[in-house]
């Protein structure tokens, strides 16, 4: 069990530790939630401010216990930002920076979600460049969707709507804070217990409500309490501190509680997917993790004391995780997205008619190991669906822009202890598929490697299969077709491109080791690349992963469906 103290904004008066620690002294909490600003606005700061923010990082102010805090309207002080750029998250002893966009997990198990900032309407997609700056994209807001759940969610601004059925009033004379809708999309597909605001002038606290599940059914197993609380000693006399108990682990409760509605967000209708420009942007975040896209794509070994997996935050393919290499992303979809590789297989100078290696990775949004653990089962249709989409697109991209002399290898392990499931796909001459070459590959190496034989059959989305597989998809162009895309996004199959293709699949089953590399390597020998087998030997310097991922964009644009009007 938890403890938690909240406190709204403090805007640099640091004087609020003192009362802290005389009720930490009394409560023993395990951490305390700053909301809002932290610091005074850089813009009106006085050299008291100033000397109090020196004091802060240098240690002279006592923190009682852990406190963490996020972005509220004003940036970080420069002194603060160039303390965070060495230290990452600790400005000093007990006091942590969460970010602007990012999902923590306490030491205790409690999952903290945080959107930090305003939405910035100068930008109408991507994710945010700068992690000071307290602006943030409908873009980070969905990045965040792959957290899954949360205990807290922390946004600066209120989701639209959510006085909706609601019998609380406002206090007289005063204005709902800034809302946004994508709040209202992040709060529904995370369900948190305790969804924190501000509202400088005054506290407000929502009845708890119950969400709808994907199939308009009512979902009582989480229930949701919005609090927002006025900054701290203010003049308004307005509630700035909350404190309250939470068991990360406890089971849903068996009875909603007194008062509890229905969410208030089921009635906003969702608004028309807009343009995402950001994705014909650069990302400009750099990944500080160097140990790679594919750190679990390693040969199985059996695990000795496993811990827990890995949660969205340490996942290399969460966009909800603050290191993610966002620079190698080329477009964000509904439920997926597609990204360069890295340490890709094949190179730039790979196939004469693309000047992008073309090995890209399609990922889910959900932190599943497997599509049979994507839940709801809604959601596992449309995130197969649309990584369908992905897959058709990018066969027509290769086969457009090589004139029909490249087809496409796509690949998917599913097994039961993967971190993050995902397909990579790879060109591949036509010729190698036309004279079985690619087929006989998978198969002779399969053999070689005493592996049960491959089976050529269609199984959807592969949750029908009883365990853990390998499912290879080889597909070529129709000869002499006009290649262009039209896939329609209503159908749950393909009406695309038109070709030959052929679904491969290999049982993994607990009796024998299965090398994660195995495709790769199938692959490095039909392309005469044995000396690029495995993607640590391959390693690039950003700024060439940059110009690749961004030359890979420019083609795909416009086969790309996400940047369509909905």
């Amino acid at each position: 069990m938890s403890k938690i103290i909240v406190v709204g904004a403090v805007e640099g008066r640091f004087e609020v530790f003192d009362k802290l620690s005389k009720l930490h002294a009394k409560n023993s909490f395990s951490l305390a939630l700053v909301l809002g600003d932290f610091f005074p606005d850089p813009l009106a700061t006085s050299k008291e401010d100033e000397d109090a923010i020196t004091s802060l990082i240098n240690g002279d102010i006592t923190i009682p216990l852990p406190t963490y805090f996020t972005l509220g309207q004003h940036p970080l002080p420069e002194t603060v930002q160039a303390k965070l750029e060495d230290t990452d998250v600790e400005v000093c002893s007990n006091l942590y920076f969460l970010g602007k966009r990012s999902t923590t997990k306490t030491s205790e198990g409690l999952r903290i979600v945080t959107l930090g900032g305003s939405l910035d309407a100068e930008v109408t997609a991507g994710l945010s460049k700068d992690k000071f700056l307290p602006f943030h994209t409908e873009v980070d807001a969905k990045a965040l969707h792959g957290a899954n759940n949360a205990d807290i969610l922390i946004t600066s601004c209120w989701p639209a709507s959510v006085r909706s059925r609601s019998s609380v009033r406002l206090p007289d004379g005063v204005d709902e804070p800034p809302s946004e809708q994508c709040i209202v999309d992040l709060c529904s597909a995370l369900k948190p217990r305790y969804h924190f605001s501000t509202s400088p002038q005054f506290f407000y606290e929502r009845e708890p409500f119950f969400h709808i599940s994907e199939n308009d059914q009512p979902d009582t197993t989480t229930v949701t309490r919005f609090i927002s609380l006025s900054a701290y000693d203010n003049q308004y006399k307005q509630k700035w501190l909350y404190a309250f108990s939470i068991d990360p682990s406890a089971a849903p409760p068996s009875a909603l509680p007194t008062g509890t509605t229905a969410t208030p967000f089921e009635l906003v209708m969702p608004r028309k997917r807009r343009r995402l420009e950001g994705q014909e942007e650069n990302y400009e975040r750099f990944s500080r993790l160097e140990k790679g896209h594919f750190q679990h794509d390693r040969p199985y070994k059996r695990p000795r004391n496993k811990g827990p997996p890995p949660g969205p935050q340490e996942c290399f393919f969460c966009l909800s995780n603050p290191n993610l290499a966002t620079h190698l992303i080329t477009s964000i979809g509904n439920d997926s997205y597609l990204t360069t590789a890295k340490g890709p297989l094949t190179t730039a100078k790979s196939f004469p008619s693309l000047t992008f290696p073309a090995h890209v990775l399609i990922i889910p949004l959900s932190h599943s190991r497997t599509f049979k653990s994507i839940e709801p089962r809604e959601t596992r249709i449309s995130t197969y669906k649309e990584m369908q989409r992905y897959r058709y697109a990018l066969q027509s991209v290769v086969a457009s822009a090589s004139r029909g002399s490249l087809g496409a290898v796509t690949w998917e392990i599913s097994r039961a202890e993967n971190i993050h499931i995902h397909w990579q796909f790879m060109p591949v001459p036509i010729d190698l598929i036309g004279r079985g070459l690619v087929e006989a590959g998978f198969k002779v190496q399969a053999e070689n490697e005493k592996y049960p034989a491959f089976k050529s059959k269609d199984i959807s989305d592969g949750c029908g299969e009883a365990g853990d597989f390998l499912r290879v998809w080889v597909w070529r162009p129709e000869e002499g077709v006009n290649v262009t895309l039209n896939i329609d996004a209503d159908e749950h199959d393909k009406t695309e491109t038109r070709g030959e293709e052929k679904s491969l699949v290999l049982p993994l089953k607990q009796d024998f080791r299965f090398d994660l590399q195995f495709p790769r390597k199938v692959m490095a020998k039909l392309l005469g690349l044995e000396g690029r087998m495995h993607w640590k030997d391959c390693a690039q310097a950003e700024a060439e992963e940059r110009a690749e991922a961004e030359a890979f964009k420019a083609v795909f644009k416009a086969f790309d469906f996400s940047l369509e009007e909905a």
